[in-house]
């Protein structure tokens, strides 16, 4: 976006009651899914714009808010709404990017981000912000996501250059694969997009002056999105997610390493070898371990992790190694076991969790595949392989094939997967 472009698009949203759909009624609504709260809950609004939410959830629920935003003019409308209102002393405005919070970790009961996430990408946001949540803690956050899987073409042009949408099922699954479990979900109403946003967007066009450097592309830019959302609105909506940690429980049991490597290991693999033979009725897996490590195309040893108890014991264990698409490389997660006596209580989360973030932390890295049980590893974010053109060469169930993207700006693979020597098929 050019300077100018930049310029016009913020002056045709100054003044605007808010910067995306959402109201009063939907964010009373998300707060009350979010259920009981500290009486004066700590509260971060990320991207707050003009203030809109801020203000309500200080007068209303009692919020000790902090808003957050890069764009110093809105912060200057949240400033004046806010002393105003007699709020000021509950509203502590600072100008930041939402990319580089500094805020230590816990120090918030409530992260409100209406809208503004896709800034950074939803996997993003979810993942940065958590750290930030106290035990106990709600994060609460809108996203525009597609309702149809065949949306038109028209509305698809629109947001493949605005930015890419995602079902539902998709978020939900990246939600709970970034730690978190959902507490409710509230599609906004129609009228959050119009009465709220769309028809001020409107008036503001329509008094522009088209003469302004930038201005008359900004105008059509929102036209074009006000005329898309009308002839195509049941395509796509925006919803709002309450979500909390998932693993608050898990993480004060579990601690999460990468297997030692060499002699300083030795206890280490002899611990893995238990959990796997403890796990499975044969010895096939604990061998099949052993066999991946011996394989330097295979072995990525920060991606072989343990997690523990607070004395040290190995419960549970996940391992990450290279694959391949036709040809190109891509990870499989593969075994994944927990000791007899620890299973059921997170181990095996804790472990995979702790996996995929290492493995999100490699450069180059795009895909993780996994052949597993449907029912569970969607909670870390599969999804059916068969979605990205991606099979096995070999007969299994079509759900039980899951791939899992690492990244959504490079495009993924296609074809067949092709596994190290050591699984044998």
């Amino acid at each position: 976006m050019s300077d100018a472009l930049h310029e016009a698009f913020f002056a045709l949203h100054h003044g605007l009651p808010r910067q995306g759909p959402g109201s009063d009624a939907t964010t009373r609504r998300l707060l009350a899914l979010a259920g009981p709260l500290p009486e004066r809950p700590r509260t971060l609004d990320v991207g707050c714009g003009p203030g809109r939410a801020a203000l309500l959830l200080a007068a209303e629920a009692g919020a000790r808010v902090t808003a957050v935003d890069l764009h110093r003019p809105f912060l200057d409308e949240l400033r004046e709404r806010a002393a105003a209102r007699g709020l000021s002393d509950r509203i502590r405005i600072e100008r930041h990017s939402m990319t580089a919070l500094p805020y230590p970790d816990g120090a918030f009961d409530l992260i409100w981000a209406e809208g503004s996430a896709y800034l950074m990408g939803f996997d993003a946001a979810l993942r940065s912000w958590r750290r930030l949540l106290a035990p106990g803690g709600v994060l609460v956050v809108t996203e525009c996501e597609w309702a149809t899987d065949s949306p038109a073409p028209r509305a698809a042009a629109f947001w493949a250059q605005a930015g890419a949408l995602r079902s539902g099922e998709r978020n939900t699954a990246a939600a709970e694969a970034a730690g978190y479990r959902v507490l409710g979900v509230h599609e906004l109403p129609d009228s959050d997009w119009f009465e709220e946003y769309y028809d001020p967007l409107a008036r503001h066009a329509d008094a522009a002056d088209p003469a302004r450097p930038g201005m008359a592309q900004a105008i059509a830019g929102a036209r074009e999105e006000i005329a898309v959302r009308r002839a195509h609105g049941a395509d796509y909506r925006y919803r709002g997610y309450v979500l909390t940690p998932a693993d608050t429980e898990e993480k004060s049991m579990w601690t999460t390493r990468a297997e030692r490597p060499g002699s300083a290991g030795a206890a280490d693999r002899a611990a893995i070898r238990e959990v796997l033979l403890g796990a499975f009725p044969t010895p096939l897996e604990a061998d099949l371990v052993e066999a991946l490590r011996a394989d330097e195309s295979a072995w990525l040893p920060e991606l072989s992790v343990v997690a523990q108890t607070p004395d040290g014991t190995i419960a549970g264990y996940a391992l990450i190694t290279r694959g391949w698409v036709d040809g190109e490389p891509v990870l499989t997660l593969a075994p994944c076991a927990v000791r007899p006596e620890f299973q059921r209580q997170g181990a095996g989360a804790a472990a995979i969790r702790a996996a995929l973030e290492a493995a999100r932390a490699r450069d180059g890295e795009r895909l993780v595949t996994v052949l597993g049980h449907p029912e569970y590893y969607p909670r870390f974010g599969f999804t059916p392989a068969s979605g990205f053109g991606i099979r096995v060469g070999f007969e299994v169930p079509d759900e039980a094939i899951m791939v899992l993207a690492l990244t959504e700006d490079r495009p993924l693979p296609a074809g067949t997967i092709r596994y190290p020597e050591a699984f044998g098929v």
